[in-house]
């Protein structure tokens, strides 16, 4: 064998090397037939040294650069996809790791309700106290603002400035006031004849501001709490309509789970987009292979480049 055919054949056999790797990655029955039937071309070249070699540098020319390059571009197409997919099932594992976080706070947000409606109750019975007798003392127990400077971003319920406004508006001649807080008259004879037993119930926010809302446990009526200027005020349940109860646990455990199926669709969806070939380009992969699959195809070897021309032009196509 001479130098010339032995070049050749030796990139032929390079040149069948990389189909192979592409239809094995594509899995696609047609590409596998070209792999398959470019191999038997390639073969018959080596075991017939009287063919001339020429004839399969042609074939490789005008078919199966073209095809490799054309499956290539898909591949390269392909992936580019699957990155975005990739990044979605990321950032939606991210939202979901948050979400769980947020879940495990809650176990401490409920348990902390208790401790919060305890401080707020020995604080009102202290600031009873203060005010009954005259005297200048602190009424708020210890780190009374600490559980909303904890929960408010996660747990407390978003209402607007002009609503947070109308709850914390209030009559001066109704309330008893001293340097430390402001309470309903009304409010203050209540929290005496139940003996200052309440709840927390929830909290509101409009931006940095909160709202502190308690129930009594023996008559179900509402009050406020606005640490900015520890004043406590009647609500009721029609004056609070107007806030957004959505992001209760029970939502987050429901965007968790359709996030969840989510990502499960889309890693499904990302192994058959990798190897997605349009359906358009199988039609014309399958054209070509019927051609190289012709017994004749080597004595009209030279008029497959009309054939050839139409697998360069799908390089450039919108299908792919």
């Amino acid at each position: 064998m001479d130098e010339h055919a032995a070049s050749i054949l030796k990139e032929s056999d390079q040149m069948i090397s990389r189909l192979q790797l592409l239809s094995v990655f594509f899995q696609e029955e047609v590409v596998y037939k070209i792999f398959l039937r470019s191999q038997v071309i390639h073969q018959l070249f080596a075991d017939n040294p009287q063919l001339p070699i020429d004839k399969l540098e042609l074939f490789h020319l005008q078919f199966t650069t073209s095809v490799i390059e054309l499956l290539r571009k898909i591949k390269k197409s392909n992936e580019k996809n699957v990155t975005l997919i990739d990044d979605e099932i990321r950032l939606n594992r991210e939202v979901i790791a948050k979400l769980n976080e947020t879940l495990v706070n809650e176990q401490s947000f409920i348990a902390g309700k208790q401790r919060q409606a305890l401080k707020i109750n020995n604080s009102l019975r202290n600031l009873y106290e203060v005010l009954s007798d005259l005297t200048t003392d602190f009424p708020f127990v210890k780190n009374v603002s600490q559980f909303s400077a904890r929960f408010a971003k996660d747990f407390y319920y978003t209402i607007s400035s002009d609503q947070l406004a109308q709850l914390i508006d209030y009559d001066s001649g109704t309330v008893y006031a001293n340097q430390y807080a402001t309470i309903e008259r009304k409010l203050m004879g209540l929290l005496c004849k139940y003996d200052f037993k309440t709840e927390f119930v929830y909290g509101l926010k409009s931006g940095t501001l909160i709202i502190e809302v308690y129930k009594f446990l023996d008559t179900g009526q509402y009050f406020l709490f606005y640490p900015a200027r520890n004043l406590f005020l009647f609500c009721t349940p029609e004056e609070l309509a107007g806030a957004d109860f959505s992001g209760t646990s029970s939502e987050k455990v429901r965007m968790i789970q359709e996030l969840a199926y989510k990502n499960d669709k889309l890693q499904s969806n990302a192994a058959s987009v990798k190897t997605y070939i349009p359906a358009g380009i199988i039609r014309l992969l399958e054209e070509n292979y019927a051609k190289i699959a012709d017994i004749d195809f080597l004595n009209n070897l030279n008029n497959f480049d009309v054939q050839a021309n139409i697998l360069k032009s799908m390089l450039n196509t919108d299908m792919l």
